[in-house]
């Protein structure tokens, strides 16, 4: 079931949905989170920013999230997937993240300040274009409340399992559709183009 044109769109509905929120700042998680953030950004008249979060994929099936690791290193794991997998450790996996979130952050927010100091006391719009099992998402909102945000979550579409594992961890929470048939973020949208680094960097550029 199609239900955004594209990215660009679904930010756009979401930002109308945000206009009474109070927010300092605008974040998005690349890459495709950055394209519906700008839009958020640009309509409530906010600053951009982006938080790099990503996931642990299972070692025979890299799609299969078994966790999410943010910008400190400190990673969100799925426990009882693990067990099912009967996967025991998984460092090595870990720092192998950490080291593309670096990556990631060293790209995309070199000439910028450090995003635990900008965060910090603030009201932070969190942005992704779509949840699936909710790893990186949730592995931002704990980063984030570490920091001393408090984080509004606005994502156009969000599998059940997703909500599930988020609810309790966000001041407010803007899902725009939340189907019980979730197979992938992309189904519900016409549009739905890979973003490159390149991109994300444009938008980021992007002085309104």
């Amino acid at each position: 079931m199609k239900i955004f044109k594209d990215r660009e769109s679904s930010g756009k509905v979401l930002a109308e949905r945000l206009k009474n929120v109070k927010a300092d700042l605008v974040l998005g998680i690349p890459r495709g989170g950055v394209v519906v953030a700008s839009e958020i950004a640009k309509e409530l008249n906010l600053p951009l920013d982006i938080i790099v979060t990503r996931k642990i994929g299972a070692p025979t099936q890299p799609e299969l999230a078994l966790g999410a690791v943010d910008p400190d290193g400190e990673a969100v794991l799925d426990q009882a997937l693990l067990d099912q997998l009967q996967i025991s450790n998984i460092k090595y996996q870990i720092e192998n993240v950490w080291k593309e979130v670096k990556r990631r952050e060293d790209l995309y927010r070199h000439a910028r300040s450090g995003l635990a100091k900008l965060v910090n006391d603030k009201a932070v719009i969190l942005v992704d274009d779509g949840m699936a099992t909710g790893a990186t998402v949730l592995a931002a909102v704990k980063y984030l409340k570490r920091h001393g945000a408090k984080v509004i979550l606005a994502v156009p579409v969000a599998s059940q399992e997703a909500l599930n594992r988020i609810k309790d961890d966000c001041e407010e929470i803007i899902i725009l559709h939340a189907p019980e048939y979730f197979q992938a973020v992309g189904q519900f949208y016409h549009e739905f183009e890979p973003v490159s680094d390149e991109e994300v960097v444009q938008y980021l550029n992007y002085e309104r």
